[in-house]
């Protein structure tokens, strides 16, 4: 069997075992399944950086389908199942705090992923839903998020420790989230904090502002007050 025909397989698999209604029956595809669930989707993953130390600090963090906001959970040199699971109880605990009602988490099958860490969406009616093995496409959001934050952040700055790092990556999650435009978001290339019912201005401004972030690696632009 072809690895294509392979991955498909085991992705129908996936949705199957999950008790998701899968849309392979209709000859679409997983991609096609995410954009159709969106509203009700999350992603979480992790990626590492390492210090000018060459200290290695791993980063876990959320990703929502629908909006592409970023939350950062949390960053440690040490990350254990009990670490994780903690910071799933914190996630819950926001989620079900803020009124978010998100149907499904897909994770991959890393063994920081524990049976307590399943059971903690579980109890807030939250599915948790593997990728298949050795197939990273099937987690894309929060894998094209990782080539972004490497690519315009992390990778352009000298990190000296944990704080460092989690200090560096809160301005960028709030530049991502707020002061970013994302092809994703459709017409008017919105950020994901944007009110999806503002109308962009079909007009440009006399005036725009350039707000410098981590001394000017990042840039956001706005109209002149």
């Amino acid at each position: 069997m072809a690895p294509a025909e392979v991955a498909g397989s085991t992705i129908r698999w996936t949705l199957r075992n999950r008790r998701i209604p899968s849309p392979s029956s209709r000859g679409d595809t997983w991609r096609t399944f995410l954009r159709a669930q969106a509203d009700g989707l999350l992603a979480i993953d992790f990626f590492h950086v390492d210090t000018v130390t060459l200290k290695r600090l791993h980063v876990a963090f959320v990703i929502e389908h629908r909006t592409r906001g970023v939350h950062l959970l949390g960053v440690t040199d040490h990350p254990t199942g009990a670490w994780v699971t903690q910071l799933a109880r914190n996630l819950a605990a926001d989620l079900d705090g803020a009124g978010h009602r998100f149907i499904h988490l897909i994770r991959d099958r890393d063994a920081r992923f524990t049976a307590a860490f399943d059971a903690v969406f579980a109890s807030i009616g939250v599915d948790v839903v593997l990728t298949a093995p050795q197939v990273p496409w099937m987690n894309a959001v929060a894998e094209r998020w990782i080539s972004s934050v490497r690519r315009e952040c992390a990778d352009r700055i000298l990190i000296t420790c944990r704080r460092h790092l989690h200090n560096v990556l809160d301005v960028y999650v709030e530049h991502y989230n707020a002061g970013r435009s994302h092809q994703a978001r459709g017409v008017g290339l919105r950020a994901p904090d944007d009110d999806p019912k503002a109308i962009p201005s079909p007009t440009t401004p006399d005036r725009i502002t350039r707000r410098r972030r981590l001394g000017g690696l990042l840039n956001e632009y706005q109209p002149a007050a």
